[in-house]
């Protein structure tokens, strides 16, 4: 299976200048866990994930007065549609990371995830899982 078939195709796009606060609030409108954050001064494209924001916050940072720039990740490895979910799923590894911006030659076209990587992998259940305690 490839990225193409895993990939989310809704890719929020936001500012350098948007507070956390207000990408916050822009992913959880759209229930994603990262955003792509395209600077258009640079022509500089980076990702702003829900840890970035957690970690920002749970170090007593202001989420209305600190901007995505501060805590967008720039050094971003890119996956291609084309990948194989196991080439994917090994550049996380590698990079400690849990989500890739999917380029094509016109720009990002997706996000690929671990969960969207587990939940092509996993067998689909028919019955739910019964917990015995």
């Amino acid at each position: 299976m490839l990225v193409r078939d895993a990939m989310s195709t809704m890719v929020l796009t936001i500012g350098p200048t948007h507070t956390l606060r207000q990408a916050a609030q822009l992913m959880s409108a759209r229930r994603i866990g990262a955003a792509v954050v395209l600077d258009g001064d640079t022509s500089g494209l980076g990702i702003l994930t829900e840890r970035d924001i957690l970690n920002a916050v749970g170090a007593g940072q202001n989420p209305d007065t600190e901007t995505a720039s501060t805590h967008t990740t720039t050094d971003v490895v890119f996956a291609a549609p084309g990948w194989t979910l196991e080439e994917a799923a090994e550049a996380m590894t590698h990079g400690g990371f849990r989500h890739l911006i999917v380029l094509d030659d016109h720009g990002p076209v997706g996000i690929v995830s671990v969960r969207d990587i587990i939940r092509c992998w996993a067998p689909t259940r028919r019955h739910p899982v019964e917990l015995v305690g």
